[in-house]
């Protein structure tokens, strides 16, 4: 039992550290670089904000955006326009021009160029927004932090009474 929950602790550890490596990479290019999105391995992630894709993608879900501007219509795309990052679907191209429209809006967006698109949607994790906002929250990091510290010291206390123990019987022995 001991053995398997090593090992799981371990696994435990080692997700925690790549993601840990992961969110400092993404801090580190979109906060002291100033980009407006971190480029990890082709890939970027962003959180809906708004209900214009509502049906395909509801707010405070994540997707993970494939970069590049090899998109076809119907894919859904993520696009800079201004200063917004915009996430809604190619209903038209025309050569350079592209029109997109978001699911849930009456109306088609402004016409964009396929330098605008940062990359198209390949894979979405519903609610991942509110996850995030509750495990950022103090009092969550406040309370997960006081556990591991509590499981760690557990762990390291009954690991110190479990060799007494073995001391005890190899001197009960000889």
């Amino acid at each position: 039992m001991k053995k398997i929950v090593n090992i799981l602790i371990n696994l435990l550890v080692i997700f925690s550290l790549i993601i840990l490596i992961i969110s400092g990479y993404y801090l580190f290019e979109t906060k002291i670089l100033k980009k407006d999105y971190a480029n990890i391995f082709g890939y970027s992630i962003f959180e809906i904000s708004t209900g214009s894709m509502s049906g395909s993608l509801e707010v405070f879900d994540a997707i993970i955006v494939k970069l590049g501007n090899d998109v076809n219509v119907g894919d859904i795309v993520t696009y800079k326009q201004n200063s917004n990052l915009i996430t809604h679907r190619i209903i038209e191209m025309d050569g350079e021009n592209i029109i997109t429209k978001g699911d849930a809006n009456n109306v088609e967006d402004m016409p964009i160029t396929k330098n605008s698109i940062i990359g198209k949607v390949v894979f979405k994790i519903e609610n991942l927004g509110i996850w995030k906002k509750v495990m950022t929250s103090p009092q969550v990091l406040i309370s997960l932090t006081i556990t591991i510290i509590l499981v760690g010291i557990t762990i390291i206390y009954n690991s110190k009474d479990n060799k007494k123990e073995t001391k005890s019987e190899t001197k009960n022995y000889e």
